[in-house]
């Protein structure tokens, strides 16, 4: 098998720690063996393979090799993103690559990390292991655009998930809006969440729904942390939300503005309250999401509403728009998906690439990205 090949294997297995490493990212490896010949041993051989674990740890190259136990010595370690250098709270894994004498080690991407940025490729260069670097590279770059994003400019990955009829309506005039999409649509969701980080809507679909924001009949081991964008804390701590704060965290974003009262009985659920800066009367989106990314988030899934959702792609915030969309029509006098982007021209419209579409049941989900 090829190096690619084999950095595919590794990529896999790094996406299923998405949505509970941070703040570590999410990474694979797998360590092969090569017989001298492959009549004699059926070539590539996989001896260890591992994923950074709840947590993000233990490290995927210290699973593997685990795994791989004395097999390692001689053998390729497939690493989808640069073996860490420095010693935190468990030693280095490019030491202990080292220590395993694995004789070459290929990567996809080199870690922005300070504490990294090539120091991990360094160790291994000086410790007599040949080092390939950049196998899969944009393969590896997306799949921990949450990771790279948080390091390298101090915001969290944001996608914006909408659910629409074909003329792009969220509800009716009168709100309803179970269930514009099918279930085999419902439980996409679920999956989607349970790859991220933490889940996001605003004020206004809090009151509107009192929704759950967790992951359900998926089997999910892990939550992701439930945030409210809430200036005012407009929602009441008896919301469901407020009710089970005390087994799946609850953030809520907010103002000065907020009436003590209110923050007194947030707190007392057990809910993290984050106050924040007002801009224009609301809650300053850019300095939440820094403030969340320097807890640790770095993927963030926003279910809306249209206000929130126009907001964050007012300010730029957005990386990429999951649209479901169902074969339904409501008409002009329906609610829109989006809020007012306050656009004079077509030509400040923001820009979108289509990276995919597939059938969802009945329905279909385009996967959209933002230009910056």
């Amino acid at each position: 098998m090829s190096d690619a090949a084999h950095m595919r294997v590794a990529l896999a297995l790094a996406a299923r720690g998405l949505g509970n490493t941070w703040p570590n990212p999410a990474v694979g490896c797998v360590i092969v063996t090569r017989g001298s010949t492959p009549a004699q041993t059926g070539g590539d051989r996989i001896v260890g393979r591992g994923w950074t674990q709840p947590g993000g740890r233990p490290h995927a190259e210290r699973r593997a090799l685990d795994q791989a136990g004395a097999a390692a010595r001689g053998a390729t370690a497939y690493v989808t993103l640069e073996p860490c250098a420095h010693h935190g709270h468990t030693p280095p894994c490019a030491e202990a690559l080292i220590g395993a004498g694995v004789a070459r080690v290929v990567t996809a991407l080199t870690d922005p990390d300070p504490r990294v940025a090539g120091k991990g490729h360094a160790l291994l260069r000086a410790a007599g292991i040949a080092v390939t670097e950049g196998v899969l590279g944009a393969e590896a770059r997306a799949l921990n655009a949450g990771f790279l994003k948080r390091v390298e400019r101090g915001l969290p990955f944001v996608t914006l998930k909408l659910a629409t009829t074909l003329d792009g309506r969220i509800a009716t005039a009168s709100g309803e809006s179970r269930w514009i999409t099918g279930a085999q649509s419902r439980r996409a969701v679920h999956a989607m969440r349970m790859a991220h980080d933490a889940v996001m809507v605003g004020s206004g679909t809090a009151l509107a729904d009192d929704p759950d924001l967790t992951v359900r009949d998926l089997g999910a081991r892990h939550q992701p942390i439930r945030i409210v964008i809430d200036s005012h804390l407009r929602l009441g701590p008896d919301s469901r939300l407020g009710r089970t704060a005390r087994q799946v965290p609850v953030w809520l974003i907010h103002t000065d503005a907020a009436p003590m009262a209110a923050r007194a009985g947030w707190q007392a659920t057990g809910a993290r309250l984050i106050a924040v800066p007002e801009a224009q009367g609301h809650a300053d989106l850019d300095a939440a999401l820094r403030l969340l990314a320097a807890e640790g988030l770095t993927r963030i899934f926003c279910e809306g509403g249209a206000d929130l959702a126009a907001a964050l792609i007012r300010a730029g915030l957005v990386d990429d728009l999951a649209q479901f969309t169902a074969g339904r029509l409501i008409g002009a006098e329906g609610r829109a998906a989006l809020g007012a982007l306050g656009l004079a021209a077509l030509a400040e419209a923001p820009r979108l690439t289509l990276g995919s579409t597939s059938a969802i049941g009945p329905d279909t989900l385009s996967l959209w990205h933002i230009s910056p």
